[in-house]
């Protein structure tokens, strides 16, 4: 597979951008269309911990968690569903473990839609395992497991082929403790689009071969860090400022997966997949706030924006009053996108889209950006110098602090406004010269973090 960079927008303004439509629509698993003019809910899960004492007994776990979802879609009578299995370490370290759980779960959802017409898919999303003790081990022994694990679980019956990478992480966690603009966008922006390209190359390989579709990527690992680090309005362990910096520099790493052949939906963690979405008009899920049965965060209306699939990020499969676990977090997803789906059939998208974009966008630095009219100028920046993917990572970090700078409605504390100007100034004095970039950031990164080693990026 070829890499081929982004260098233009796929939508010519950002009002153009809605929930349930994607400039290049998705389809996969049985009868469903992903970014085609409708949305529908994921649901993510997980087992609980004693079913990974075997394999049968995750096998029948999942298979229970499949049957309790798909029954209560038909129960409630929604027309679609995306199913994520988010593998546990056995699943991916074992790769025939995923492909039995997959060929389970695929059996079950292949016979409620042959009984009920449910439009359905499935999406599994292998563990990242490419690492030994505390070292990352990107190229090694354990990137081939992973690539079994793709296969297994792609003869088994996933129709979306996912990950969760971790390029870039052992030096964006030195990084993000010194508030490192320079090292945040080392690790996310350069070294985690090395590996990202490599490592999709090889999904798309595996996707294209199989009949699948490889799906898309999340900067889990080192965005997705930065923004739980930096916690609600009232936590000081770090600015949201340099959360939503660190979130810009990710959107151009997790593109590199549909520069490397991946289809979409971007994966429902990737808080700036609505940047990506801009750029690569590809579908995208998204999660907010019906994921707060995983974690909190501070945009959980706005998130909904510009979704095609609409997820709630992760829940341990157990019981509530009102069912299973799954079955409760299903249901709330699907009311959410019955809504969307009235608004489009209705001709009211950009209403609901602009409610709930204005009901976040000036809580937080972070719903600020994100905003999809933001997001869209950030896609620019990316665009500008798309070829090359040191500016392009550093030409978001500074429109996210020029947007930022000039937000008239935005309320920012002083602990925010003087870590923008730091982060401002940081970037101010950072090289245009990609190799020159490089070339420091190797020799001060490979001194200073042991764990740092080149020859997993072919450095």
């Amino acid at each position: 597979m070829a890499i081929n960079r982004f260098t233009t927008m796929a939508y010519e303004s950002a009002d153009e951008m809605v929930f349930g439509r994607a400039k290049k629509p998705v389809k996969a698993g049985l009868g469903l269309e992903i970014g085609a003019g409708y949305t529908t809910a994921e649901v993510n899960y997980a087992p609980r911990p004693e079913a990974g004492e075997t394999k049968e007994k995750l096998v029948k776990e999942y298979q229970r968690i499949t049957k309790d979802i798909m029954g209560r879609m038909v129960q409630v009578g929604f027309p679609a569903v995306v199913l994520e299995t988010e593998h546990v370490q056995q699943m991916t370290n074992n790769p025939t473990w995923g492909g039995e759980v997959a060929h389970a779960q695929k059996t079950i959802m292949e016979e409620y839609h042959e009984e009920y017409g449910i439009k359905c898919a499935l999406r599994h999303t292998p563990g990242d395992i490419r690492e030994d003790r505390d070292f990352l081990q990107l190229r090694g022994d354990k990137f081939s497991v992973l690539m079994e694990s793709f296969e297994a679980v792609a003869d088994g019956g996933a129709d979306l082929l996912s990950v969760e990478s971790m390029g870039g992480k052992e030096v964006f966690d030195y990084a993000v403790l010194r508030n490192d603009i320079p090292g945040m966008l080392y690790a996310i922006g350069v070294l985690g689009t090395m590996d990202m390209s490599y490592l999709w190359q090889e999904i798309a390989g595996v996707a294209q071969k199989k009949g699948v579709v490889a799906a898309g990527d999340t900067d889990c690992a080192q965005a997705n860090t930065a923004m739980l680090i930096a916690g609600g309005l009232l936590d000081k362990n770090l600015a949201h400022t340099l959360a939503i910096i660190a979130r810009c520099i990710a959107a151009p790493r997790s593109l590199a997966a549909y520069e490397a052949g991946a289809q979409g939906p971007g994966k429902d963690c990737g808080y700036e997949n609505t940047i990506v979405k801009s750029i690569a008009g590809v579908p995208i899920s998204q999660e907010g706030k019906s994921s707060t049965c995983a974690h909190s965060d501070v945009m959980g209306n706005l998130t909904m924006q510009c979704c095609d699939l609409w997820s709630n990020e992760s829940v341990e499969y157990h019981s509530e009053f009102g069912g299973t676990t799954v079955q409760c977090w299903a249901e709330s997803l699907n009311y959410d996108t019955a809504l969307m789906n009235v608004a489009l059939q209705t001709g009211n998208e950009k209403i609901l889209r602009d409610m709930l974009v204005l009901s976040d966008k000036y809580r937080d630095p972070q719903g600020y950006i994100l905003a999809y009219d933001n997001a869209y100028k950030i896609g620019q920046a990316v665009v500008k110098d798309g070829n090359d993917i040191y500016l392009r990572a550093k030409n978001a970090a500074v429109e996210c602090c020029d947007l930022l700078s000039s937000a008239e409605k935005l309320s920012m504390t002083r602990f925010e406004i003087g870590a923008l100007e730091a982060a401002k100034t940081a970037l101010a004095g950072l090289t245009d010269d990609s190799d020159k970039f490089m070339s420091d950031c190797m020799t001060k990164y490979k001194n200073e973090v042991k764990v740092f080693l080149p020859e997993n990026y072919a450095l």
